[in-house]
């Protein structure tokens, strides 16, 4: 019934437990996996990983943090692993302005590569964004031609109203684990704004565990405790708005 669009199956938390973890998410009803990637280690990763398990997908792309050495040879390196029938969308890109990142523009102009890049792919993209919301949007909104295929703004933290602007360019609002806290009290008006029909569900695992688990290694299996959460906020029942996430999710990753 669910399907995690947003997890890091390749860190080094999971390796040697892929396999427990992913049956553990199948006897909650998670039916598939997105492993995404940060870098282009992580990228072969997911690859690795989207093989040799049925249930697991792949995105590939290149995180703001890990730029600096972006290139045509990396992008060409991304192109390649792409044209793998399990590579489902390119991410997860983006834009985060905290301290310690690489400058604006650098990400900005890696971002709108990888933008085309997923274009001529024909691919959804999975977009990061921290601190950095007006620039997304602003820098979205210019580059709307290249959005054909869609995409999805991961662990989503911003305003109800930057959410609206996200909607009208096809970009679909995923919630994670942060929308369970109990001091998400913001987040939570904003998300029972967001129609039911532009919302995915993700752990971003390891990272991020939903209450009551905060603090705890992050798993695929907690979806259903994001579902339960989301859908008391929007009043409806769960088995509902599984369904209509599902399809959501269909519709965008073509999964």
């Amino acid at each position: 019934m669910f399907v995690d669009t947003h997890a890091h199956l390749t860190d080094k938390v999971f390796v040697g437990r892929v396999e427990e973890v992913i049956s553990r998410a199948k006897d909650m009803g998670i039916e598939k996996i997105v492993t995404s990637s940060v870098d282009l280690e992580t990228s072969k990763k997911s690859v690795i990983l989207s093989s040799q398990f049925e249930e697991v997908y792949s995105s590939i792309g290149i995180y703001p943090e890990y730029i600096y050495d972006w290139n045509d040879d990396i992008c060409n390196q991304l192109i390649s692993l792409a044209k793998n029938d399990k590579v489902v969308a390119i991410g997860e890109i983006g834009l985060q302005f905290t301290d310690g990142m690489p400058d604006r523009e650098s990400q900005k102009r890696a971002l709108k590569e990888q933008l085309h890049m997923a274009y001529e792919l024909k691919l959804p993209v999975i977009l990061h964004c921290r601190e950095a919301y007006g620039a997304m949007l602003e820098l979205l909104k210019g580059e709307k031609n290249v959005l054909k295929y869609g995409g999805a703004l991961h662990c989503y933290s911003g305003s109800s109203e930057v959410a609206k602007e996200l909607v009208k360019l096809g970009i679909y609002i995923s919630v994670g684990g942060v929308s369970t806290f109990k001091n998400a009290l913001s987040l939570k008006e904003t998300l029972k704004s967001v129609p039911n029909e532009m919302i995915l569900f993700e752990t971003d695992s390891p990272y991020l565990a939903p209450h009551p688990y905060r603090g705890q290694i992050n798993e695929p299996s907690f979806i259903p405790t994001i579902a339960e959460n989301l859908a008391r906020l929007k009043g409806i029942e769960v088995e509902e708005l599984a369904l209509i996430v599902r399809e959501n999710t269909r519709r965008l990753l073509k999964i």
